[in-house]
C-alpha cells in the first residue's frame, strides 16, 4: 500500500510527538498539530516536505476545520486520525470546580468530537481511513484516587470509539481506542496535568497521598513511549485492526481486572437483576 497521510491532534510532546516520529520514521506523510511554537516543533521532527505542523487549539470548531482543510490541500488525504490532544486533572470529584471538569471535557471529549468531524467527510470520501482514539488504562478501571473525572474522560472517548466502529465500518472506515499505560512521558509533570484549585482534609490519605507522590511517578513510568509510537504505526498497518487496544502491561492488567470484577458483580446479582420482567 502507499504511504500514509496522518493528522495527529497534541503532537508537541509525550505520545503525539513519538507517533509522529515513528510515522515519519516509517515514510509515512505528517499533519502534526500544536497550539503553539509550530515552528519549534518542525524543526525537531525533521521530515522534509512530509511534515506539515498547524497550530491550532481542538476545542476551536472553527480552527480545527481550517487545520483539517489545509492538510487536505497539502495532501489530498487523511488516512490516519489519532486523536491524542489532552491533558489529566488531578481532583477529587468534590475539590472540582464546574469550570476544571468542563475544561477537562472540552479537550479530552468534546475537542477529539471535533476533530473528527472535521475528518470524516474526507474520510467518506476516500471510503477509507483509520482512526485511533488515544484512551487511558484509566478508561477501564479508575484505580488511583484523584484521576477519577480524567478517567471518565477516557470512559467517554471508549463509548464514543464503539459508537462510531458501529457507524463506520460500512463505511470503509476503522475505528480504535488505544489505551495506553503509565508511560515515561512527561504527563505527570507540573506542567502538564492540573490540579484543582481547591483541596479538602478529608481526602488527605487518598487523592493528597496521590498529589504528594507526582514529582516522584515523573519519570519513573514503566513504559517506553518510543515504543509505544512503533505500536500505534504497527496498529495503523494493520489489516485488521482492533476496537479495543490496551498498551503496557499495566494497562493489560486494569483490562483484565475491570472485566473479571464486572462479571463477578453480574453473577452475583443475576437473579435480582433478571427479575424485573413481565411475568408471563
Amino acid at each position: 500500500m502507499k504511504n500514509k497521510v496522518w493528522f495527529v491532534t497534541g503532537a508537541s510532546k509525550g505520545f503525539g510527538f513519538e507517533i509522529v516520529k515513528a510515522a515519519l520514521a516509517g515514510g509515512d506523510t505528517v499533519v502534526a498539530t500544536v497550539r503553539k511554537n509550530a515552528e519549534d516543533l518542525a524543526a525537531r521532527l525533521g521530515g522534509g516536505d512530509r511534515i506539515l505542523v498547524v497550530t491550532l487549539d481542538v476545542t476551536s470548531e472553527k480552527e480545527v476545520k481550517a487545520g483539517v482543510q489545509a492538510a487536505i490541500h497539502r495532501f489530498g488525504r487523511i488516512d490516519v486520525l489519532v486523536n491524542n490532544a489532552g491533558y489529566g486533572l488531578l481532583a477529587a470529584t468534590e475539590e472540582a470546580s464546574d469550570e476544571e471538569v468542563r475544561r477537562q471535557y472540552d479537550t479530552n471529549v468534546f475537542g477529539l468530537l471535533n476533530v473528527t468531524r472535521a475528518v470524516l467527510p474526507q474520510m467518506r470520501k476516500q471510503a477509507s481511513g483509520h482512526i485511533i482514539n488515544i484512551s487511558s488504562l484509566f478508561g477501564y478501571l479508575n484505580s488511583v484516587p484523584g484521576f477519577g473525572l480524567y478517567g471518565s474522560t477516557k470512559y467517554a472517548v471508549e463509548g464514543i470509539t464503539e459508537g462510531m466502529a458501529i457507524e463506520l465500518k460500512p463505511l470503509g472506515i476503522r475505528v480504535t481506542a488505544a489505551a495506553p499505560g503509565l508511560f515515561s512521558t512527561e504527563f505527570a509533570s507540573a506542567d502538564s496535568y492540573q490540579r484543582s484549585a481547591v483541596t479538602l482534609d478529608a481526602y488527605k490519605d487518598t487523592v493528597g497521598a496521590v498529589r504528594a507522590n507526582m514529582d516522584h511517578i515523573n519519570g519513573a513510568q514503566p513504559g517506553d513511549p518510543s515504543k509505544l509510537g512503533a505500536v500505534i504505526v504497527r496498529l495503523a498497518n494493520s489489516d485488521n485492526p482492533p476496537l479495543h487496544l490496551p498498551i503496557g502491561r499495566d494497562s493489560v492488567a486494569n483490562f483484565r481486572d475491570k472485566t473479571a470484577r464486572m462479571s463477578k458483580e453480574v453473577e452475583e446479582w443475576e437473579l435480582v437483576s433478571t427479575s424485573t420482567d413481565h411475568l408471563k
